[in-house]
């Protein structure tokens, strides 16, 4: 860990507020992300404090000095501070005991004199368990995360993981996010839990960061399998036969998600990927529908995966005719998605996969459709103005020049024009 990286991430606000605390017989620690991204030489803005030894009174009025303290969660012991434009969660070691279902039921108590090791005892993953003293920034790592991390293993911390099923997902994540590797006695505890306690809000949350956040996804997908996760996602399956076809895959969408410019695109590309081992559409849809209500990728989705059997036929053919582009994006809304799985997939030979993928972009860029689909050139203001009245043969028309469109045999608005006012003046109207 480089120390003077870390002074320097760390806001001289917080040093003075662990100052402030300490001189009034308190101390406290960093605890989490910031730590484990400091070991991997990661910046963070995750500020998320453990304070002992001191009463919430007593902390409060340390932090009113430096802002308005925000009592968030009483039953919990966290005290949210916003000072100088800086976000900052303040907490006081605690522990946790399970006794409902769900991720409400646990009976949380505060503990004022705890070691940070007990505190400890009740976080996840060895490699979240560590804290950084302030403000002299003195590691304390009672479960020598610090070596799970140089090691590339990921270990739960003790036996109360098994009290919080999320942790489960967690570990597909942490495991991508941070190149490591399950712990043989963490994938054979995993094994035995279930989620079926989780919401499916809660699930989807995870997936996305295993999926959306930088790494490298196959590693996540190695701790999915050697958890035996498929025993509640049956339909992620391999890629033509092959998982590490699908770990490859993922990585190399991974890889392309910066170039995507929304969120929305982002997950449809990755969800798309991670099922393109599913047997068929309605596999896609039930695996959806139980993890999220959004509309957009409840539709999305299962478009861009029945699109690929077709998108990859043309390619191997080195076919990409403009009909087939024109129905494509009008299909997709566009081809960009369409054009990033083909330069990522497996089935197609590494050193003729880019070369398809840019034929494809240019072809479709060439007829003006590989970022948005094609628009109608007639519209239906068009045939009102040209006489027809409003009505059913509107829709007709409108549809029957457009369909000509994408068979391209109408290419222009003035070809567009004539073709309306042909429909109008042959009797059809």
């Amino acid at each position: 860990m480089n120390l003077d990286k870390v002074r320097s991430d760390i806001p001289k606000r917080l040093i003075q507020i662990a100052e402030g605390i300490r001189d009034v017989g308190g101390k406290c620690y960093l605890v989490g992300g910031f730590v484990r991204d400091a070991m991997l030489e990661r910046s963070s803005r995750d500020f998320d404090v453990e304070v002992y030894d001191i009463d919430q009174e007593t902390l409060l009025g340390v932090l009113k000095k430096f802002g308005r303290p925000n009592l968030v969660g009483k039953a919990f012991g966290v005290v949210h501070l916003v000072t100088h434009g800086l976000e900052l969660d303040f907490s006081f070691p605690r522990t946790e005991s399970k006794i409902g279902e769900g991720h409400r039921g646990f009976l949380v108590e505060t503990h004022l004199h705890l070691t940070f090791k007990e505190a400890a005892r009740r976080r996840d993953f060895t490699v979240n368990a560590m804290g950084l003293s302030l403000p002299d920034l003195e590691l304390s790592d009672p479960y020598n995360g610090k070596g799970d991390l140089e090691k590339k293993i990921l270990r739960h911390v003790s036996s109360a993981f098994a009290e919080d099923s999320l942790r489960i997902l967690r570990g597909v994540q942490f495991a991508s996010r941070f190149a490591l590797s399950l712990a043989p006695e963490t994938a054979e505890l995993c094994r035995s839990l279930s989620l079926a306690d989780l919401s499916s809000e809660r699930i989807f949350e995870e997936f996305k960061k295993w999926l959306l956040k930088p790494g490298k996804p196959s590693l996540g997908l190695q701790a999915f399998l050697e958890m035996d996760l498929g025993r509640f996602f049956p339909e992620i399956r391999p890629l033509n036969g092959s998982f590490e076809n699908l770990g490859s895959l993922l990585d190399s969408v991974s890889n392309e998600l910066p170039n995507v410019p929304d969120l929305t695109s982002q997950e449809v590309l990755a969800f798309a990927a991670l099922l393109s081992g599913a047997e068929n559409v309605q596999e896609v849809n039930a695996f959806l529908s139980r993890i999220t209500n959004e509309i957009h990728l409840l539709k999305r989705i299962p478009l861009l995966y029945q699109f690929v059997p077709s998108l990859l036929d043309h390619a191997n053919a080195q076919n990409f005719g403009a009909e087939f582009l024109r129905r494509a994006s009008v299909e997709q809304n566009g081809l960009f998605l369409a054009y990033l799985y083909l330069k990522s997939t497996p089935l197609l030979a590494n050193d003729m996969r880019s070369l398809f993928a840019e034929k494809f972009k240019t072809a479709a860029e060439n007829l003006g459709v590989f970022l948005n689909p094609p628009e109608p050139l007639l519209k239906g203001a068009d045939l009102l103005q040209m006489g027809l009245k409003p009505g059913k043969r509107v829709g007709e028309i409108l549809k029957e020049e457009f369909e000509l469109q994408l068979q391209g045999k109408i290419d222009s608005r003035e070809a567009a024009l004539e073709f309306g006012k042909a429909s109008i003046s042959n009797g059809k109207s």
